[in-house]
């Protein structure tokens, strides 16, 4: 076997290790209900304000396709419909992607005390963290808010394009969904795994140079949770295991156990 081949098994496994970690996270969480229940509480709350936008979204999506395609006014009558449902496709797409990245934010906001419970009770079953810097609920709060508005921002500017490339055929229904879901996972691991980097004392940026070094790890996981979130409801209900598997991402990527347990349950 060539050292190109071994280089992609590799990576293929720890990308399938990656995605794993989510499914570790829900087994750990549903020992504890108790941590179940505080963290769907906050997802709860969010999940009924995104519910409304959706319906709300779709609701006007015809019209906010032809305000997008004003340029096609003029075209046939069969082409100018083919470009709106590829403009409403590409809406709809770019729509999920912000809304997924914008609806981790807000729960994590909404939140933070419960899910910083949850990822320190991670933590400690895997031997906790020496030397755990102490921040503020308030200070925690208000890194959480920069950090997540610089993610929305990167979102935003990655959507943008995707939302052109949308409207090109075969491209927008092929390429552009892989390229989107890539995307979504790399930002939604950076967002989720942002409690036990500052329990270490580390901003965003720190996050970024840490999570690349293992990518595609990274990616494995990132991509698992945003599959798992596309899902009705998804995001809801596994946004407890989510925070969970970021915490045991966090750890593996800066080389600490997660394998051996100091206690039998949360």
């Amino acid at each position: 076997m060539s050292g190109d081949q071994s280089r992609v098994l590799a990576g293929l496994r720890e990308f399938v290790t990656g995605a794993g970690l989510l499914g570790r996270g829900l087994g750990l969480i549903l020992r504890s209900p108790r941590l179940l229940l505080l963290g769907l509480l906050p997802a709860l709350l969010s999940g009924i304000l995104y519910i409304v936008l959706l319906v709300l979204l779709i609701r006007f999506l015809p019209d906010l396709s032809d305000q997008v395609t004003w340029f096609a006014d003029d075209w046939a009558a069969w082409l100018r419909d083919v470009v709106q449902v590829f403009a409403g496709a590409g809406i709809l797409g770019l729509s999920v992607l912000l809304g997924i990245l914008t609806f981790t934010a807000v729960t994590l906001l909404i939140g933070d005390p419960f899910y910083e419970t949850i990822s320190g009770r991670v933590e400690a079953r895997y031997g906790g963290v020496p030397d755990e810097a102490e921040v503020s609920i308030l200070e925690s709060l208000r890194r959480s808010l920069v950090d997540s508005l610089r993610l929305i921002g990167i979102g935003v500017l990655v959507a943008i394009p995707l939302f052109f490339l949308g409207l090109l055929p075969f491209v927008g229904q092929t390429v552009v969904p892989v390229i989107g879901g890539a995307a979504g996972g790399w930002l939604l691991a950076l967002e989720l795994t942002g409690a036990p980097f500052q329990r270490r004392g580390q901003r965003l940026r720190h996050r970024r140079v840490v999570l690349a070094r293992n990518k595609p790890l990274t990616l494995g996981y990132g991509v698992a949770v945003f599959a798992a979130f596309l899902i009705p409801l998804g995001a809801v209900f596994l946004m407890p295991a989510a925070i969970a598997g970021a915490t045991l991402l966090a750890r593996r990527s800066l080389g600490k156990p997660i394998e051996i347990a100091s206690t039998p349950s949360l």
